[in-house]
């Protein structure tokens, strides 16, 4: 097996190690649908089996159909997240059957492919479905968070030993730099093509915010101050009853976080997690700052000014490593700021990968010259106003599915995924 299967096959194979982890619970609780904004975990895991069927099986493989019955339970757009436990979907062994079948039915096309067109080659569709399947991983992480009762998952803590202070900031000189890419084989539709942007000098927050930045916030009355937020902030803040991030709760010896079933006292120095774009964009206002633009978070990231290249991660182009950044499910929480010194970008930017995503200022659409690939429902279809971008992954993002110019977006009221936020200051925009 050449040296570009064989890294392949480790992808898909961690990806299948995590579901089945994330799917290791009683019956009842991957039936069951745990929040109205999340599936059942049953789907999740029939649905990245269909995907896989999909791309690989059937049009890189060009082989029958394995259950070309069940394309419609599966299909994300015919089917809100709300109503899918009313569907007949496959139950928790025939689901894993399923998954198995598939499997085998992969190896042989990843065995068998030339990469010799547009959706092969160096094994781009097989490098999808593994970050879809890892995408899939962190949202059935996210339904986990939201479900109630004893835990279910374990894994190590994080570092609780930082280097940098949370008020400490960075300057980012004004210039030019490459956006995007053209060249990253396994990089999605939206994250290309490379294109140069001009970026005003600004200052940026050099950890993402901790909670002991949060709580003078919340302490300091932001959650009853409209004029941090914006109008629709504001409104949802009223709606949604909106007095401190999601899962922070408050009794007589002070705050505590409650994370996959276990409370524990608010640990200052960790990342605040599970804010929405309001809620970050308010804090932001609060700290005398903004949320960065999408290219300011980007050149903060990849930007080299000794070279004038834009680095596939903030440490250089190689692959990421425990010492780099909190990733993939290794712990099931963020790392305390300045934890990752070997992860810092040449401007001395601390955790843009991993640990928490980042709320951007930026409406999440194409990048001139966006072509959709290889189908519009993967970004296309949530381009414009709606949605705002997200960058640099969180500890439930896996490798594959994080770089330093990869994008994620969500509604801006959402905060059941693992988002935080870390404050711009300066005038320019982008």
């Amino acid at each position: 097996m050449t040296p570009a299967r064989v890294a392949l096959r480790r992808h898909l194979e961690r990806a299948r190690a995590r579901t089945e982890v994330l799917a290791s619970v009683p019956e009842q609780d991957l039936t069951a649908q745990h929040s109205p904004l999340m599936s059942p975990l049953v789907w999740d895991l029939a649905h990245i089996a269909n995907q896989e069927e999909r791309w690989l099986v059937r049009v890189a493989g060009r082989r029958p159909a394995v259950r070309g019955d069940i394309d419609d339970l599966y299909d994300a757009f015919r089917h809100p997240r709300a109503t899918r436990t009313g569907l007949p979907l496959l139950d928790p062994d025939a689901a894993r059957r399923y998954a198995r079948a598939v499997r085998e039915l992969t190896w042989d096309v990843l065995e068998d492919s030339a990469f010799d067109d547009d959706l092969t080659r160096e094994g781009f569709v097989f490098a999808m479905v593994a970050q879809h399947e890892q995408q899939h991983g962190e949202t059935m992480l996210a339904t986990h968070q939201l479900r109630q009762g004893p835990p279910l998952l374990d894994a190590p803590e994080a570092p609780r030993t930082g280097t940098v202070r949370d008020t400490e900031r960075v300057r980012i000189p004004a210039g030019a730099f490459e956006m995007g890419t053209s060249t990253d084989p396994w990089a999605l539709d939206n994250e290309r093509p490379a294109h140069v942007v001009e970026v005003p000098e600004f200052e940026l927050d050099a950890v993402p915010v901790t909670n002991r930045r949060y709580l003078g916030f919340v302490e300091d009355g932001g959650y009853e101050r409209p004029e941090l937020w914006s109008e629709a902030g504001w409104q949802h803040r009223l709606d949604a009853r909106l007095e401190a991030p999601q899962f922070w709760s408050r009794d007589e010896t002070g705050w505590s976080r409650t994370a996959f079933g276990r409370t524990m006292p608010l640990h200052p120095d960790e990342p605040v997690v599970h804010v929405c774009f309001h809620e970050a964009e308010a804090f932001a206002r609060w700290a005398g700052g903004r949320l960065p633009t999408e290219a300011e978070w980007e050149k903060a990231a990849r930007w080299d000014p000794a070279t004038g290249l834009s680095r596939r991660f903030p440490w250089g182009d190689e692959d990421p490593g425990p010492d780099h950044a909190n990733l993939g499910q290794r712990h099931l929480g963020p790392a305390v700021v300045g934890a990752y010194p070997q992860g810092v970008s040449p401007l001395g930017v601390h955790q843009l990968i991993g640990d928490v995503w980042e709320w951007t200022s930026t409406p999440f659409t194409g990048y001139p010259g966006f072509r959709a690939f290889p189908y519009r429902e993967y970004s296309e279809v949530f381009f414009g106003d709606g949605h705002r971008v997200l960058r640099g992954g969180s500890f439930g993002t896996d490798e594959v599915a994080c770089r330093g110019t990869f994008r994620n977006w969500d509604l801006p009221i959402r905060r059941q995924i693992f988002s935080g936020l870390r404050v711009a200051y300066g005038t320019g925009d982008v």
